[in-house]
């Protein structure tokens, strides 16, 4: 096409940098000298992305500040003054050796070799010194350690199982035994570990990861291997010795395994808290009505999962102070409308989230709701925003540049934001006090994109909503020698910890029985009182079934009292 070079740009965030990067990357892969525009810092992530993608040397040009928070005279002037000098240089000048040996990243061709002796401060000075730490103490990694860690898989030590991005890294078992001794894991959550490393190969869980706004990767997990292992689920869980090693894990594996460093690839303006673990209550949510997360994912319930997310947001959770189901449902809409992406929900229109609820919250949702299918669309129906609001913080707080009234005023920034984000006439949201029966809203949610989790302190009222990145689900796959190996380290048997699913629409039927309880009230008939269960499948027995069960009680013909129970036996 006659293109003589490439100037890209601008590179001022974690996201925007790498893509703004692969403009000059692929002209260097065709021999079109380019050179990339990026703010300061964002320089060495601009050189390093080339730098895993095969371009030895990038050309960089920096510009002096924050290119959105200049006016238009400081963007020409810099631009003059500071940038076109090192354009030009950038295009005209040979690549030096120099500049080549820079790039080189230190790589040990033989994983088992030794790296350090020394003591336990050493150790850390070291790991700290080479980028391998997170900055906590670490566990050193000691050939015993790791082979311990090896007992629990059948995978060979040096099988590559993940390709990780930014830096391309063939992850084998080896490194992340290693990277698990680290972090202060046991040897048995080893399996936990393989399948967390598969799931951080995800596009939609890893896309946001080096982003300046801080998304902070956590993960959950499901099945019976978390209950046999001891992994908390309740008050205060992601504190717990086991959630807390799996999370430290994860925290590594950015670094070690995949190559995100702060200051290089990871962005934060304000940096990352620690990543963190959880698990959800599979039993509560069979009490519920509503099969756990992985089963409704396709999973058997007795098959165990780990679930890689992440989130802009963690703590503030919204305790509804009622037992309306559906007043519990606006709430909830009201709360995924205030927590979009970014703050102000000024980022894209739809982004993921994880919503984490309690029991007695989710009980008193399904009751109106039934299943998790039938609420997601609820939601979706009312979490609704202005076009107004989502207007006004896209144009003024947008996160890729400013907009500006010279470039477009806000009326038809609006105008082209009804236009392109659906926006539609729709009865006012309830939270808003207003005369108008009518209020021109964008949708905020849409089918697939949000994981429900029962989980946290079943003696409070709660619901987290994390907006983040997409969720990734991978099967732990467990050594055929699993249960000798935890018998000898005494824990109970897995059978022990197995339960059986719900059936197909099982949560509209336990809202039919619920309502059945409404309209027929308790209270004294005449004859004898009967007792009898009815399983999900509408048999009945004089005994509980395995699982869960609709009591019911009659007297006199007369229903008396219907309540809903999960039993294990």
């Amino acid at each position: 096409m006659g293109v003589d070079a490439v100037v890209s740009g601008n590179g001022g965030c974690g996201i925007c940098t790498p893509k703004e990067t692969g403009s000059a990357i692929a002209a260097e892969y065709i021999g079109i000298p380019s050179v990339m525009i990026a703010a300061p810092g964002f320089d060495t992530q601009a050189k390093t992305t080339a730098y895993n993608n095969g371009v030895p040397v990038m050309r960089v040009a920096v510009y002096p500040g924050a290119f959105a928070a200049h006016t238009e005279e400081q963007l020409k002037q810099n631009t003059r003054d500071v940038l076109w000098p090192q354009i030009f240089d950038a295009l005209t000048a040979e690549i030096t050796e120099e500049e080549i040996a820079e790039n080189q990243q230190f790589e040990n061709t033989d994983p088992q070799e030794p790296v350090f002796s020394g003591t336990l401060n050493e150790v850390n000075e070291f790991y700290n010194d080479m980028l391998w730490s997170d900055g906590m103490p670490i566990i050193p990694p000691t050939i015993d350690r790791v082979q311990q860690f090896l007992q629990f898989t059948d995978e060979r030590w040096n099988r590559t199982i993940a390709v990780l991005s930014p830096a391309y890294r063939k992850t084998t078992i080896w490194q992340v035994a290693v990277n698990g001794v680290m972090a202060g894991c046991k040897p048995e959550y080893m399996p936990i570990l393989i399948a967390l490393t598969k799931a951080m190969t995800d596009a939609q869980f890893r896309r946001t990861l080096g982003s300046t706004h801080a998304w902070v990767p956590f993960c959950w997990v499901n099945g019976p291997v978390a209950r046999q292992l001891g992994l908390d689920h309740g008050q205060g869980q992601i504190n717990e010795a086991a959630n807390i090693a799996i999370g430290r894990f994860l925290n590594l594996a950015m670094l070690n395994l995949a190559g995100y460093y702060v200051k290089q690839d990871r962005m934060g303006t304000f940096g990352y808290p620690v990543s963190w673990c959880m698990a959800e209550d599979d039993e509560a949510c069979l009490r519920v009505g509503w099969n756990p997360y992985h089963v409704r994912h396709g999973f058997d319930i007795n098959t165990s999962t780990v679930t890689a997310a992440s989130t802009l947001l963690w703590g503030n959770n919204m305790p509804p102070a009622t037992t309306d189901g559906e007043k519990i449902m606006q709430l909830l809409a009201w709360d995924i409308t205030e927590r979009c992406q970014l703050a102000l929900g000024s980022g894209v229109q739809y982004t993921h989230r994880t919503i984490l609820m309690t029991e007695e919250v989710a009980a008193n949702l399904q009751k109106v709701y039934g299943d998790v299918n039938n609420l997601e669309d609820k939601l979706i129906q009312t979490a609704r925003r202005p076009l107004y609001e989502r207007a006004y913080a896209n144009y003024y707080a947008n996160p890729g540049s400013a907009i500006g009234p010279d470039r477009v005023s806000f009326e038809n920034y609006m105008s082209r934001l009804q236009d392109e984000e659906d926006a539609q006439m729709t009865p006012t949201p309830e939270w808003y006090a207003c005369d108008d029966a009518q209020m021109m809203t964008i949708p905020t949610m849409v089918k697939g994109e949000t994981a429900f989790i029962i989980t946290g302190d079943a003696s409070r009222n709660k619901i987290q909503t994390m907006p983040g990145g997409g969720q990734s689900t991978v099967a732990i796959e467990l050594p055929a020698a699993w249960d000798r190996l935890m018998e000898e380290k005494g824990y109970p048997p897995l059978t022990d910890m197995y339960l059986e699913a719900l059936g197909e629409n099982s949560g509209d039927i336990i809202t039919e029985v619920s309502k059945v309880k409404s309209a027929s009230g308790t209270g004294p008939g005449r004859g004898n009182s009967k007792t009898r269960y009815y399983n999900l499948k509408g048999q009945r027995s004089s005994r509980p079934f395995n699982g869960v069960n609709i009591r019911v009680t009659t007297q006199g013909g007369q229903v008396t009292d219907v309540t809903k129970s999960y039993s294990p036996n």
